[in-house]
């Protein structure tokens, strides 16, 4: 099997690398592709050492796979040019989410909307993918009416150039290019991705459009605060559910413990709970704090964390994979 990665040397590309060897990829044909400033440098792949190729080069090797994290514009202009050659695209990019003919896929929750013609298929933002897994067996139990979410999110979310300003910070060393409008240590701010004209950012509005796609329920009214931290670990998210159908603590205990990719972490007793340090490098969803919100009827909090670039990227566009090679 050929498997091309676009954004091979990026951040997440790094992880998509080390995640395909970990779910049993590491024979294949790996081609890791790049802008031209890239193009010859090796990257490691399991114990090898492949050279990266040009986005044409590897659209000429007619790969079955190419995974994309190379950012929308990128998306836009070279995925189309994969499907026409045959090659399912799995897109980590915002690029197709919004498309109604794109699917938006979370495997545990969704992977059946993917069909045999489906070359395109999007990866959803890392903060929603975390949440719906979550989110998606209360939902089928007691339906979601509204949701009120905080978001906490690491800058590893943003990419390396806002790690390494948040490293030097830390060390007190000079900054040539701020990742951000302002210093990230010993601070944090209420603003992921672009302003629009309402004062919502564009991270915010992902979490409205996106849940509602992958559960499947444009009714389910959402608002959310996105917050960046200066933390490298995952993102963390406070998360207010108001549900139509009264619920039992113990059968939100339940369906969250069954549902696979989640592991529940909550015994304040012994101060335990899900945290972005314990997270990171991990698949799993961690949900923590689950309580009764005793200001609205049949209303819940629930504290939801993991590692954004694994559940949250890189493992759910492999998992995605996985799915259609299982089912094709």
């Amino acid at each position: 099997m050929k498997i091309a990665l676009v954004g091979a040397t990026g951040l997440v590309g790094g992880v998509m690398r080390k995640v395909l060897i970990e779910r049993g990829f590491g024979d294949c044909e790996f081609i890791p592709a790049a802008s031209s400033k890239s193009v010859g440098k090796k990257v490691m792949f399991g114990d090898r050492e492949v050279a990266v190729v040009s986005v044409e080069d590897a659209i000429a090797a007619k790969p079955e796979f190419a995974i994309f994290s190379a950012g929308s514009a990128a998306s836009k202009e070279y995925a189309p040019k994969f499907a026409a050659v045959g090659t399912v695209v799995i897109d980590n990019s915002a690029a197709w989410r919004s498309d109604p003919d794109i699917p938006l896929v979370v495997p545990e929750i969704n992977g059946d909307v993917i069909t045999p013609k489906d070359h395109i298929i999007a990866n959803p933002n890392c903060s929603t993918i975390q949440m719906v897994m979550a989110l998606a067996p209360l939902h089928q139990r007691f339906k979601i009416k509204r949701l009120v979410i905080s978001t906490y999110q690491s800058v590893t979310g943003t990419g390396k150039k806002a790690v390494d300003q948040l490293m030097y910070e830390r060390a007190n060393l000079p900054i040539a290019e701020m990742a951000y409008p302002y210093p990230i240590d010993m601070n944090l701010f209420p603003h992921g991705g672009s302003f629009t004209d309402d004062g919502y950012t564009t991270e915010e509005i992902k979490l409205l459009n996106e849940t509602r796609k992958i559960l499947r329920d444009n009714d389910i009214q959402v608002t959310a605060t996105v917050v960046r931290v200066p933390v490298t670990g995952g993102h963390s998210e406070a998360v207010n559910v108001e549900f139509y159908n009264e619920y039992e603590i113990s059968e939100v205990y339940d369906l969250l413990n069954n549902m696979p990719g989640v592991k529940v972490l909550d015994n304040p007793a012994e101060n335990v709970y899900p945290m972005p340090k314990y997270a990171e490098d991990q698949d799993d969803v961690f949900v923590g704090r689950i309580r009764r919100d005793y200001s609205q009827p049949k209303t819940l909090n629930l504290w939801v964390v993991a590692d954004n670039l694994r559940k949250g990227a890189a493992t759910n566009a492999v998992q995605i994979m996985q799915f259609i090679i299982h089912n094709s």
